[in-house]
């Protein structure tokens, strides 16, 4: 199982989604602002959009948010202008950090995200220097127990997919940046409910740390997920069996 998906079993499994509910809401009407700015408020002819207000809908965000969120964007007002960022960085004994933000004050958000790394023992790198350890892919996870695995595999490698894995049950589907819209758009229209998506950091290598040195850069990823401007947090840990037990007992 890759570490993305075992990092959101373990979430799952210790309860912190519904704890975070509110954050993920901020996160996601974050995303469909952003969308409908770039690309109108029109669900149907603008791709992320549509991408962005399905995942919303998948994570039960009430309809009012979303049509707020689509409004804010298309409306401009008063609000400060959201900025994407990438921030990299290296956590306990050197593991490599990518972290993606939606900020409206990129000075705090920096802030946040310096203090973070610094009290877990990490620190931010300048730009490029950990980057070159990752390729930017979409991620795609189904919802559902019983999906028949070629029947996924169709539909995504049609639209473009890269590769599709069944992880203990759990189906995801990995895509290249470009046809990331294309193969969620497929799957969704296939009948399929996504659970998770976005563009994330995948490692092209994976670093095995004893369990201790481990612990703590799940626990700096924790702490980095619970910033509100913080969107994806992506590392080349290798989250072995010991490191996930010792995290999931704490």
């Amino acid at each position: 199982m890759s570490g993305h998906s075992k990092w959101s079993t373990i979430k799952r499994k210790k309860g912190a989604e519904d704890a975070k509910r509110g954050k993920l809401f901020t996160a996601l009407a974050r995303e469909i602002t952003i969308a409908a700015r770039e690309g109108g408020g029109d669900v149907e002819s603008n791709p992320k959009l549509k991408l962005a207000v399905s995942k919303a809908k998948s994570n039960n965000m009430p309809k009012d948010n979303i049509e707020r969120a689509i409004q804010r964007g298309i409306g401009g007002g008063n609000e400060a202008a959201l900025e994407e960022i990438t921030y990299e960085g290296y956590g306990v004994d050197g593991v490599a950090y990518m972290v993606d933000v939606l900020t409206d004050n990129k000075n705090r958000t920096l802030a946040e995200i310096k203090h973070v790394f610094s009290r877990a023992g990490g620190n931010l790198a300048s730009a490029g220097s950990v980057a070159w350890q990752f390729d930017r892919k979409g991620y795609i996870m189904l919802k559902g127990n019983d999906l028949d695995y070629e029947e996924v595999f169709m539909v995504a490698a049609e639209a473009g997919a890269d590769d599709v894995i069944d992880e203990d049950g759990t189906i995801v589907i990995y895509t290249p940046r470009e046809m990331f819209g294309a193969v969620a758009q497929a799957l969704s229209d296939a009948g399929y409910e996504i659970a998770e998506s976005a563009l994330r950091w995948e490692p092209q290598n994976e670093t095995e740390l004893p369990v201790e040195s481990g612990l703590k850069n799940l626990r700096l990823t924790d702490a980095l997920e619970a910033l509100d401007d913080v969107q994806t947090v992506s590392s080349n840990l290798m989250m072995t069996d010991d490191v996930i037990a010792a995290f999931e007992s704490e």
